[in-house]
């Protein structure tokens, strides 16, 4: 059976399940620093990569637009740490998430991210690799450099899910 899903805007809320919005909004903690010349907006999610998920890293991932609708055919998780994406390129993207756990297409969200809005992916949490949109889109990520710090899953046609803007 094929679904088809529309995203939903990207809130703190509506992520919280999945993980953290990233983003210098008015409702995250402030700091005035650096004698008055910057505004931190300070401790917007903490890196989970404990343990086994290696050293933390710095990566930019370039990603390329995908036509709509989509066909969501694989998904995939970091057991081992959290993974955080924020966009550089200041271009929408989808964010395709299910919760931790053995995966349950049934739960699958998907969340329209605007300019400016990262996320950062708690440990466990399925999710599809980043689909830019509009242009190819970079992304700086923030996670744990393990060899043991990735699964995959391609799903049966059954279970693909079609994702539209309208």
């Amino acid at each position: 059976m094929r679904r088809s899903l529309k995203p939903e805007a990207l809130t703190a809320a509506g992520f919280a399940p999945f993980g953290d919005v990233l983003g210098a909004t008015e409702l995250k903690d402030t700091l005035s620093i650096n004698h008055g010349q910057t505004q931190r907006y300070h401790r917007l999610a903490s890196v989970d990569i404990a343990g086994q998920a290696g050293p933390p890293i710095i990566s930019i991932f370039r990603s390329q637009p995908v036509s709509l609708p989509f066909t969501v055919a694989v998904m995939e998780r970091h057991p081992l740490g959290s993974q955080a994406f924020m966009p550089l390129s200041g271009l929408p993207y989808l964010v395709v998430v299910a919760p931790p756990g053995k995966l349950d297409m049934h739960k699958l969200k998907v969340f329209l991210a605007g300019p400016g809005q990262g996320v950062n992916y708690h440990r466990g949490t399925w999710h599809h690799y980043n689909l830019a949109l509009q242009g190819q889109s970079d992304f700086l990520v923030v996670d744990g450099a393990g060899p043991d710090n990735f699964d995959e899953i391609q799903l049966p046609v059954e279970q693909r899910v079609s994702l539209a803007l309208e």
